[in-house]
């Protein structure tokens, strides 16, 4: 009788629709700035890709959701714009001026960080000072070198530079390499190995996730540049890049806010791709790069 009692007394276990509320309550309060940051990140994206599918009539309105779906406005960009000469030029101004960046600062971040010779510090002193200097304090003098060479109304300025190194991507090279045990150095110099084959056959496939980093940094730096692009190439519209022509589209095509975003959509596609399927090595090439 006392058993009996005491199970009727006791509380009945709460309902599995009930507990599995009071966790989704709890993991929400548990993430709330995450998510709220979330929102903040992709309501605008939202926003744009809505917008580039409504009609002319209904973009910037109160109504936020399509009532056509105008897949039509992608097509209508190409007859208004030469939306395909733009993705060239930035193609080629984004993917050529990457790999000089990478020919260019491995070399120079493998001797910072491996060699040891007079100087070491005050060289990677100057590649820091350099990081500080803000291009508009050389823009005119560097024009005016362009314009002698008569490269000014395209994209060769912006490009030909990289063959003498970037300091940010050399700085984080630096740091990773540093990074690496000089045991494997040394045992493949035991093995024969001069110091290109070492830099070559040791080091570089060790800092595969490093030189993904600073090239993805690199290659998404270009791609949206603007200011660049609007100081080299702004006379020649042959070779404007999408930053400059989508600027030039806007100014056109004001009222049409549903081509305007089309537009951005079709911009911004390639480098959501890129950075999707490269996530995972970039992420850890920006961790490792601190470690130092």
């Amino acid at each position: 009788m006392t058993a009996i009692r005491a199970a009727a007394i006791a509380p009945a276990p709460a309902p599995a629709r009930g507990r599995r509320g009071r966790a989704t309550l709890y993991w929400i309060a548990k993430h709330a700035v995450a998510i709220a940051l979330s929102i903040m990140f992709v309501g605008p994206l939202v926003f744009i890709v809505l917008t580039a599918v409504m009609s002319d009539q209904q973009a910037l309105t109160s109504q936020l959701w399509p009532k056509t779906w105008d897949w039509g406005n992608f097509a209508d960009i190409f007859e208004k714009a030469p939306l395909l000469t733009w993705i060239r030029n930035t193609l080629m101004y984004s993917v050529l001026a990457t790999a000089f960046m990478l020919l260019s600062s491995i070399p120079v971040a493998y001797a910072l960080a491996r060699f040891k010779f007079r100087g070491r510090k005050l060289a990677f002193l100057l590649v820091i000072t350099t990081m500080m200097l803000p291009p508009q304090v050389v823009a005119v003098p560097v024009y005016l070198i362009w314009a002698r060479f008569e490269l000014t109304g395209t994209l060769w300025p912006l490009i030909i530079p990289m063959l003498l190194g970037d300091a940010f991507s050399i700085f984080l090279l630096r740091q990773f390499l540093v990074t690496i045990p000089r045991e494997y150095s040394d045992a493949a110099r035991v093995d024969g190995c001069g110091e290109f084959r070492t830099l070559i056959r040791v080091i570089l496939p060790m800092a595969r996730p490093a030189i993904a980093a600073v090239a993805l940094f690199q290659f998404f730096y270009c791609w949206n540049d603007y200011y660049g692009p609007l100081l080299y190439a702004q006379t020649n519209q042959d070779n404007w890049t999408l930053s400059l022509g989508l600027a030039a589209f806007r100014s056109v095509h004001r009222v049409q806010w549903n081509l305007t975003m089309a537009a951005t959509v079709l911009a911004m596609a390639p480098v959501i791709v890129v950075f999707f399927f490269a996530q995972k090595v970039f992420i850890e090439g920006v961790k490792l790069t601190g470690v130092k």
